[in-house]
């Protein structure tokens, strides 16, 4: 792929998913801002990481979802220049059957999803189109196209999620400015080894094993480069043929 060096923005970059982006990204050269909240010591980490390999990272430390502090961070990060690769990658689970979820787990999960969307991208938007370039990924989730038990905020999260990134790239299509949706199925990460044994894995994907945050990270760093420039509108899934 056509390797231009670029600003980054990766929300949620503690996570595995978002660690493993944020990696991809600067690999192909980008300057990557990672941004955490409750993780940014594992922020740090990985930005010392990524430097140590010779790339370039910055830590960023808010709240998606308080909508000031996001637009105050953002403020000093345009300063320097607009971001023009920026990865939806924040998101949290508080699953519960929907007859005992209370309002606590549903606005939590909507918020981060759906306000936090809003809150990092809205502000970016105008100094992207400026110049004419651009790339938006969200993450989304198999839930969002599929469904799933316990799950009716994340997939109601993640449902409009899907929807905005549609929208959005609808309005910027002309802007030189992709937006899309990455769907995975089951990744490793330390919350889905406690949640999925072998059989369960088994029974559930097609390919009988889990994907790897790196091969969700490989299908973002496409996304994100010139070679994708005509792909734009979609929820892409990355789930082993469960769907």
């Amino acid at each position: 792929m056509t390797s231009v060096s670029r600003r980054a923005l990766v929300t949620g970059s503690s996570g595995q998913i978002g660690a493993a982006i944020c990696r991809r990204l600067a690999e192909g050269g980008h300057f990557v801002y990672a941004q955490a909240h409750r993780g940014i010591d594992a922020a740090r980490a990985l930005v010392a990481e990524i430097i140590a390999d010779g790339g370039q990272a910055q830590a960023l430390a808010f709240d998606i979802t308080d909508a000031a502090a996001a637009g105050a961070a953002l403020e000093t990060v345009l300063a320097d220049g607009p971001i023009q690769i920026l990865v939806n990658n924040a998101g949290i689970h508080d699953d519960a059957a929907f007859p005992g979820m209370n309002a606590q787990q549903w606005h939590r999960v909507i918020d981060v999803s759906v306000n936090g969307f809003f809150n990092v991208t809205q502000p970016l938007m105008l100094p992207m189109i400026r110049t004419r370039w651009g790339r938006i990924v969200s993450i989304s989730s198999v839930a969002a196209l599929k469904g799933n038990r316990g799950q009716v905020n994340y997939a109601a999260a993640k449902g409009a999620l899907n929807s905005a990134t549609r929208a959005l790239a609808l309005e910027v299509a002309t802007r030189g400015i992709t937006v899309n949706a990455v769907a995975p199925g089951i990744i490793a990460t330390d919350r889905t080894e406690d949640m999925f044994d072998d059989e369960t894995i088994a029974r559930l994907v097609p390919m009988k094993r889990v994907g790897r945050p790196e091969e969700v990270a490989q299908l973002v760093a496409f996304l994100v480069s010139d070679e994708a420039g005509y792909v734009t509108a979609q929820v892409i899934s990355i789930n082993g043929g469960m769907i």
